[in-house]
């Protein structure tokens, strides 16, 4: 059965969170910085999972049973650069395992359409990320970067990243989504290796599918 996140004990076992960074309000709604946000929603969909805003922990919140247990979905309303606020609060609250949590988040260093599971590592510059290994005080968390590219021969990035995405990146976008949320349920369901080996590389049909890794 799926529920909203109301009502969710405190000490439930078999607890996971899964994540997914962006910025909050219609501004941003649907850029390639939200990325993340759009895969939460996505398994929300998928799980018929009702979303809920939860002041103490300024983030929105679902929640879904699955065979593995209870997964909570969370969309910090912090703004990107704070995330980790949400993140450490839910995860502290809930008492969530680091090995239970996963974070999706954009990449504008993968190529549109690629996917990289990892189970730790650096932010590598990403600010979102910065927040969530800074409010958790460590690095050992599972991250999903979802590809979302650069513009050739540009060094600023911003307007790229907060820009939405293109008519003819939709259908590759709406696909990308559809992959990155399986390899989260890969990830529920049979652990961080099968999802990271089924899954990394380039979404078949982007153009750097021939060059995945």
């Amino acid at each position: 059965m799926t529920q909203g996140f109301k009502g969710e004990a405190q000490d439930s076992p078999d607890r996971y969170l899964i994540v997914g960074l962006g910025n909050p309000g219609a501004d941003y709604a649907r850029t390639r910085h939200n990325a993340g946000f759009l895969v939460a929603e996505q398994l929300a969909e998928r799980w018929r999972a009702r979303w809920g805003y939860e002041k103490k922990f300024k983030a929105r919140l679902a929640a879904a049973d699955r065979p593995q247990g209870r997964v909570l979905l969370c969309e910090p309303q912090t703004y990107m650069n704070a995330s980790g606020e949400a993140v450490g609060a839910v995860a502290g609250f809930y008492h969530v395992a680091l090995s239970r949590l996963l974070v999706v988040v954009d990449d504008a260093d993968l190529p549109l359409g690629s996917l990289r599971l990892r189970p730790g590592g650096s932010s590598g510059g990403h600010h979102g990320l910065e927040s969530v290994e800074q409010h958790l005080g460590t690095r050992d968390y599972a991250r999903l970067r979802i590809g979302i590219g650069r513009q050739a021969g540009a060094r600023e990035i911003t307007g790229h990243v907060l820009g939405r995405f293109s008519s003819t990146e939709a259908a590759l976008i709406d696909k990308v989504l559809n992959v990155a949320s399986d390899q989260v349920a890969t990830w529920l369901d049979a652990g961080i290796q099968k999802a990271m080996s089924q899954f990394n590389g380039a979404v078949e049909g982007s153009a750097n599918e021939s060059n995945a890794q």
